[in-house]
């Protein structure tokens, strides 16, 4: 029941998601087609050709998904581009190889006796070869199908949408519900896929090729291709619908975010108090990964502004080492920034969401741990599972471990929520955390103190391009109004609110703009 309650609450946002992935997906597949089969045909033609182009196709299916999209990033910006690339690249294999394969295996008398007949080789090729090669032709296509579906979920991550968003989303917050709210149209669509596949599939099989058994008319070739013309419509008008009422303006910003609840709420925050005190138009890009990615996008122009965190900026960043001076931090960020990027940094939001290492209870109790001081003589005891971008940092695991002499009996790196459900579960006893985390409060953890000051101050911050305060000056006295509503205390409750209680990030911005009289009802 409360399944069902979601998808109503939030069907309007599925049904776009879910549109979205199908749009992603049916274009990319067609620019696979459009290269894997005349590659196919090229190397049944040119035999030196067959190993390099083959080989390729298979290291490529060899690359890690996610490897693979972090390596187009920076050629090809953020948005539906970089994903549209990486699920093309995966989808040559089947369709390549089996493109090649159906063209070989002809009878060679088949071919012989069509030129016989006086064909020339182009219309050997167009009237008896991939006639014939077409089933297997269609075989690899629909396995490439169905596995872009399941690919395409990770164009979430680089902002160009589809059902990944749900999918990550409800990992990030332990939301299972929103998991399966995404999960379960992206089945749907796979199976969808695939049988529409395998209508074209029969229809493109040669009627001697094709089973002599008595069909019912459901299986009848008129009835598929009814099914597969009602099929394309469909489609067709979904994507100009979900495309309808999309308006362009003049005065229009783009806002990024990083893929963790606070970002999306601040994301949200901007976009409605700027829409609704001004005529600007906020487009937005969330979920885009780490803090460097979404400072890419910025230096490219895909996005215009973000939030982030002046240790993230110093530490990571700018490379600097430790320094527990918040002014001065924020001080050189902001001149660096400008120097070495031609960014801006403007003034922080009134909150500092610095790292943390946290524990349960009944680990602080049992090893009596009150400060990260105490964690250090009992370390060998216990395992830690921290974030992999903790693991990276000179300014986090890498500059604690020295700095605290921290020597654990093994750590495992986990990224993400899961990292707190291993340590509820006692499968890990400290995890790294976020000082504003919402599952903090949901998990009931005890935080330990950073008695040597080795953390950075994190204060949030915008960062914006010079578009944005060259064009649109308005912007930043509202993020100046909106810092005098927020603290610690409040962006940790706001988390909460998304994290526990499972309301969305939009809700959870909309109702704390209007409780505080930020924005109006509409």
């Amino acid at each position: 029941m409360e399944f069902i309650n979601y998808l109503i609450d939030n069907h309007s946002e599925i049904i776009s998601l879910f549109i979205e992935h199908i749009e992603l997906t049916f274009l990319s597949v067609g620019l696979a087609i459009l290269i894997g089969i005349p590659l196919g045909i090229l190397i049944s033609y040119i035999k030196p050709l067959g190993k390099p182009i083959l080989g390729l196709t298979n290291v490529i299916q060899a690359i890690p998904s996610m490897a693979l999209l972090g390596f187009v990033i920076p050629f090809l910006g953020i948005g539906s581009k970089p994903a549209i690339v990486m699920v093309i690249l995966y989808s040559l294999l089947p369709i390549v190889k089996n493109t090649y394969t159906g063209i070989k295996n002809i009878s060679p008398q088949i071919v012989e006796a069509a030129k016989g007949i006086g064909l020339t080789n182009w219309q050997v090729l167009t009237k008896v070869q991939i006639p014939q090669a077409l089933p297997m032709i269609m075989a690899g296509i629909r396995i490439s199908s169905v596995s872009a579906v399941g690919l395409m979920t990770l164009a979430a991550f680089v902002g160009a949408g589809g059902l990944g968003y749900l999918v990550y989303a409800g990992i990030r917050s332990v939301n299972n519900i929103q998991i399966l709210a995404g999960a379960i149209p992206a089945c749907l669509l796979a199976l969808i896929i695939d049988y529409l596949a395998s209508l074209v599939e029969n229809l493109v099989t040669p009627a001697s090729m094709r089973q002599n058994t008595k069909k019912s008319f459901f299986k009848q070739p008129l009835f598929q291709k009814i099914i597969l013309l009602l099929a394309t419509v469909l489609i067709i008008l979904m994507i100009l619908f979900n495309h309808l009422g999309t308006t362009t303006s003049d005065k229009e910003i783009t806002i990024g975010s990083m893929d963790f609840t606070e970002q999306e709420i601040l994301s949200y925050m901007v976009k409605y108090l700027v829409e609704d005190n001004s005529d600007i138009t906020v487009n937005q890009r969330l979920s885009l990964g780490s803090s460097s990615i979404v400072l890419g996008a910025l230096q490219t122009g895909d996005i215009d502004l973000y939030i982030d965190y002046t240790g993230t900026i110093y530490g990571n960043i700018l490379k600097h080492e430790p320094n527990s001076n918040i002014q001065e931090v924020y001080d050189i960020s902001k001149q660096e920034l400008k120097e070495q990027y031609q960014l801006n940094l403007l003034n922080d939001l009134n909150f500092n969401n610095t790292y943390t290492l946290t524990v349960t209870k009944e680990t602080a109790e049992k090893y009596n741990l009150k400060t990260i001081s105490d964690l250090s003589v009992v370390a060998p005891n216990l395992v830690f599972s921290p974030t992999l971008t903790c693991m990276e940092r000179q300014d986090c695991w890498l500059g604690l471990e020295k700095h605290y002499n921290l020597s654990f009996r093994d750590i495992i790196p986990i990224d993400g929520s899961p990292r707190y459900v291993a340590l509820t579960n006692q499968e890990s006893d400290v995890v790294d955390a976020y000082s504003t985390d919402g599952l903090i409060q949901k998990y009931d953890l005890v935080v330990l103190e950073d008695d040597q000051n080795f953390f950075l101050p994190y204060q949030a911050v915008p960062v914006t391009n010079n578009r944005l305060i060259q064009e649109f000056p308005e912007v930043e006295p509202l993020l100046e109004e909106l810092s005098h509503y927020l603290n610690d205390e409040v962006i940790r409750n706001l988390n909460y609110q998304v994290d526990e209680n499972k309301k969305t990030p939009s809700e959870v911005a909309k109702n704390f703009l209007l409780e505080n009289n930020l924005i109006e009802e509409r």
